[in-house]
Order: C-alpha cells, then sequence, then structure tokens
C-alpha cells in the first residue's frame, strides 16, 4: 500500500474517533488536560491499530458475521454515550469527576469507533503486499496524533461553552452513530 493512501486511509479512521476526542475534551479542565489528552489518544490509537491487526490475523472467517450487525452495535454505544452526555450537562454535572478519564467508557468508545478498522483488516489480509506493521504503526499513530488534538480542540470550547458544548457534543455522538448505521445498511 503506497504511504499516501495509507495517510488517507488513517485519517478516514481516525474521523470518528477525532469527534469523540472533541467531545471528551468537552469536559476537561485545563490542569489535567495533557494527562488526559495522552490517554485518550492512547487509547484510541491503540484500538485503531489494534482492530486491523486483529482483521488481518482472522481474515475472511469471521467477516460476514461482523458485518451484518457491527453498526448497529456502534450506533448504539454512541447513542447511549451521547446521551448520557446530555443529561449530565442538563443536569449541571459538571464536578471534578468530569475531570478524570473514565477508562471504561474509553475502552467501550474505543471498541465502538475502530469496529471499521476491523474490516480494515480483513482487507490487509488479501492484499498479499501488505505490510501489517507499518499500515498498523500509521493507523495508530495518526489516530493518536489526530486524538491528542481532538482533546486540546474540546477542552478550548467546552471551557469556553460549557453545557451548550457539552449538549451538542452529546448530539454529535449520537449523529456518528447514526452515520456509521446509515453507511453499515446501505442508506448513505
Amino acid at each position: 500500500m503506497q504511504i499516501l493512501s495509507l495517510i488517507l486511509l488513517s485519517l478516514g479512521l481516525a474521523a470518528d474517533a477525532f469527534s469523540v476526542s472533541l467531545c471528551k475534551g468537552l469536559k476537561i479542565k485545563k490542569q489535567q488536560l495533557l494527562k488526559n489528552a495522552v490517554i485518550i489518544g492512547l487509547f484510541f490509537g491503540g484500538f485503531q491499530a489494534l482492530m486491523p491487526l486483529i482483521g488481518w490475523l482472522l481474515g475472511r472467517r469471521i467477516t460476514g458475521y461482523i458485518e451484518k450487525f457491527d453498526h448497529f452495535i456502534a450506533m448504539g454505544i454512541l447513542s447511549f454515550i451521547g446521551i448520557k452526555m446530555i443529561i449530565d450537562a442538563i443536569r449541571g454535572k459538571d464536578d471534578e469527576e468530569n475531570d478524570k478519564t473514565d477508562v471504561k467508557e474509553l475502552l467501550v468508545l474505543a471498541v465502538a469507533t475502530s469496529i471499521d478498522a476491523l474490516a480494515v483488516g480483513f482487507t490487509f489480509a488479501f492484499d498479499g503486499g501488505a505490510d501489517i506493521v507499518q499500515n498498523v504503526a500509521m493507523i495508530g499513530g495518526i489516530t493518536f496524533a489526530v486524538c491528542f488534538g481532538g482533546v486540546f480542540l474540546g477542552s478550548f470550547f467546552g471551557n469556553r461553552f460549557g453545557k451548550p458544548a457539552s449538549i451538542a457534543g452529546g448530539c454529535v455522538l449520537i449523529l456518528i452513530g447514526v452515520k456509521i448505521m446509515l453507511e453499515g445498511i446501505g442508506v448513505l
């Protein structure tokens, strides 16, 4: 795979993770920003690298089963997190717990946003010339950088616009989930 194609593929795979990182950044205060940006970047970058590797290892054995419902799983997870984010903003939950990174929530979000990377891994399995180490390193590295920046950008807006930014972020997560589902059923 050519480097330019791999960079574009990596950016495409990182788009959903960037949006979620942006939303997560809305709640993060400046004191914990760098630490949380690194953690979030590592989660999303790590899963975006891990999923194509798993797909590459599994090849075509289970692709038919996963492709039938992966988009519904991603939509459900992202919508649930988005609704929770909106409810928390409306209820005024803006205490110190928002400044902490919830590992369980990040794990769920990282999996939800990297399911499409699993399918990419299947395509790598059928590309005889694919360098899987280079491919997963590039996907993971680019996703880390994009999500790291997304957290900072989200924090910038969150610290200035607070509650409306959190509500908008929750809506964005729901819309990303709907978009993934519509793409999965062939509407988009």
